[in-house]
């Protein structure tokens, strides 16, 4: 069964064969990028809106692409910009924003659960960007199919995410796609910012970083979230630099074809050297690449699924079928 979702809140629970589906339809989006011309129709007459609450450069701005690229009318809402500023709620602000009939709404927000809350009172298709500690489910993906470019298959493989698990919605979203798609999974941090929930959900936890990279095919380095943390979960950044930033010597106790990833922004020097984040075995900038083509294919894989529903919908209440152009759409 393909991906068939409504919306994309999270890759927790989702099976292989819906993130297989996702990250078949991004390979087959990612050529539309190398042309002289980086636009098709697929979306054209739809809009897009991008209703961030929180910073963001490259989630934002890969969405924005992506939906261009479809062909798609791109809204871009942040939180200094919106009523929320005046003290609107997330729900009201969202139920306006539907009024105006978009066909999708991409949120980035701080609150957990932001977009499962959106979901039960928007009928449009929603896709979280980010949701406080949450998840980053369009990270991920990103990742996933960055490591299996590269890697040719992801189940068997040995994956290393290391650093600030407890505050990350890329970590907790990896470990849901990669267990799902057979990986062995290891979290590597120190304890106050591993939670323990994480072994619970089948990775093997290592609080030293040597015994969590030695042997692994792929290095995940997370970001320090020092704009999270309300108390003090290690002694200084420069104890944490001194056990847990990724380095060329300790590079080589991984597999000799490992790959390093690193969801960006990057602080280098602290979680990754500069030798490393730029060495031959870094595949960050492939991973920014790869963020067009899976949220074109979200975008076009939710939409697409949106309409049909509707059509879908419409046939049964008149008792008629719907008439479609060649297109798909109804004529």
């Amino acid at each position: 069964m393909a991906f068939a979702e409504r919306h994309l809140l999270g890759l927790e629970g989702m099976g292989a064969e819906a993130i297989t589906s996702i990250l078949d339809s991004a390979a087959s989006f990612k050529e539309i990028s190398d042309r002289d011309i980086k636009k098709v129709p697929a979306l054209r007459g739809k809009t897009v809106i991008n209703l961030f609450y929180e910073n963001s450069t490259r989630t934002r701005t890969s969405f924005e692409i992506a939906a261009k690229r479809l062909s798609a009318d791109t809204v871009n809402i942040s939180e200094s910009s919106s009523s929320a500023s005046k003290g609107e709620t997330l729900v009201d602000t969202a139920r306006n924003l539907e009024a105006m009939r978009p066909d999708a709404i991409v949120l980035r927000h701080s609150m957990s659960g932001a977009a499962h809350l959106l979901a039960r009172h928007v009928s449009c298709p929603i896709i979280n960007a980010g949701d406080g500690c949450h998840e980053h489910p369009s990270q991920a993906l990103l990742d996933l199919l960055t490591i299996r470019e590269r890697r040719g298959a992801i189940a068997g493989l040995t994956v290393a995410i290391v650093g600030d698990l407890l505050h990350s919605r890329v970590g907790r979203s990896n470990l849901h796609g990669l267990r799902a798609l057979g990986a062995t999974v290891r979290v590597v941090g120190p304890p106050t910012l591993v939670p323990r929930e994480f072994a619970a959900l089948g990775a093997e936890v290592h609080t030293r970083l040597v015994d969590g990279v030695r042997d692994a095919d792929v290095v995940m380095m997370l970001r320090v979230q020092r704009e999270r943390m309300g108390a003090n979960f290690f002694p200084s950044l420069d104890e944490y630099s001194h056990y847990y930033c990724l380095t060329e010597e300790v590079v080589r106790l991984a597999k000799p074809q490992v790959i390093i990833l690193h969801p960006g922004p990057m602080n280098r020097g602290l979680e990754i050297s500069s030798a490393v984040a730029d060495g031959p075995y870094s595949v960050i900038m492939n991973q920014v690449t790869n963020g067009v083509a899976v949220r074109m294919a979200l975008l076009y894989l939710l939409i697409a699924r949106s309409k049909a529903e509707d059509a879908a919908e419409l046939e049964a209440a008149t008792d008629a079928p719907v008439v479609r152009g060649r297109s798909g759409g109804r004529a």
